[in-house]
């Protein structure tokens, strides 16, 4: 199979090296000067140094090259890049079969990935979601990883998983395409809340009675949207909320820590240097739960914090004075 890798960031970078070894992978960089760099140090040393790219691993910025006798395209924006991606893979390539990994809702629109791909490339379009817990550079060491590939068409999804299942990397077919992003996107936001939660020292206890709870906030999300239970105790649901919410290399936790530091939100995106999607998925989320009348109170908590409108500490406050309920 060939596959084009569109966007070299350290995830569309990590999928790339994992994808040739078994592949014949184009990826695509924005940035001429970044492309050329890539392909003459035979690395992404920006976001993924020491990890080597395979021989069979190409590097160009020219997207009508990196498109060109491709069986599929692989989506590695982040969730603000999709919708102009798209528009230019419709110019391209409209009928190329694609997977998009960004994770979030849309600002403004409060789409999930899936509903911006309606929007710019039709209901026809063969395409889904690749998710689940893992860190890029995880990945990019080949070290053993498992993902869901999520598809409204399961035939699709089946044929897919496949072509790309091998080595260290394990993906399961599945057809919830909404569970899988729902899954996706929340967990970053109770990845923040986690992050504050140990940032402030509250303990081995309020972690796991945050995530838990976190787990609650996702299924009553999604299945409102229209999911199926079952995939949030999976690997795009329950898998990918514990290993954003407890790993060192998540970014989102990450952002938690620093807000219970007392560090301001834009020191905070300036200092990560990479995109953090649970910051603004937070208000979407958050937005999107008002209008369909699902209760997400350690979101909304989030939400408060990253605004400014209460502090960390207060914010626990306000979630542990809750009435008494029944689990």
């Amino acid at each position: 199979m060939r596959i084009a890798v569109l966007g070299a960031g350290a995830w569309g970078s990590a999928l790339a090296i994992a994808f040739a070894a078994r592949h014949e992978v184009v990826l695509w960089a924005r940035d001429a000067a970044r492309a050329a760099e890539m392909a003459s140090r035979r690395e992404n040393s920006s976001y993924l140094p020491a990890c080597p790219f395979p021989a069979a691993l190409h590097v160009t910025a020219d997207l009508d090259l990196a498109l060109r006798g491709v069986d599929l395209a692989i989506l590695a924006a982040p969730l603000a890049g999709l919708r102009p991606l798209l528009e230019q893979l419709r110019r391209i390539a409209p009928t190329l079969p694609f997977l998009w990994v960004c994770k979030g809702l849309e600002a403004g629109s409060g789409y999930l990935p899936h509903q911006v791909v309606a929007e710019v490339m039709g209901e026809d379009v063969v395409c889904g979601v690749l998710t689940g817990p893992s860190f890029a550079l995880e990945v990019a060491r080949g070290l053993p990883t498992a993902v869901t590939l999520a598809a409204s068409r399961g035939s699709f999804a089946e044929d897919t998983v496949r072509s790309l299942h091998g080595g260290n990397l394990r993906i399961y077919a599945n057809d919830d395409l909404i569970g899988a992003e729902v899954g996706g996107a929340v967990k970053n936001v109770l990845a923040i809340a986690t992050g504050i939660c140990d940032g402030l020292g509250l303990g081995l206890n309020a972690r796991a009675a945050l995530i838990t709870r976190g787990l609650v906030e996702i299924t009553r999300f999604g299945m409102a949207l229209g999911a199926n239970r079952e995939t949030f105790t999976g690997l795009a649901g329950m898998g990918d909320l514990i290993l954003t919410c407890t790993g060192e290399l998540s970014r989102n936790r990450r952002v938690g820590l620093m807000l219970a530091d007392g560090l301001a939100l834009p020191d905070i995106i300036r200092q990560l240097g990479h995109v953090a999607e649970g910051v603004p998925a937070a208000r979407e989320v958050a937005r999107r739960a008002e209008v369909l009348g699902v209760d997400m109170p350690i979101t909304r908590a989030v939400t408060a914090v990253l605004d400014g409108r209460i502090t960390p500490q207060g914010a626990v406050e306000q979630l542990m004075a809750r009435d008494p309920k029944h689990e």
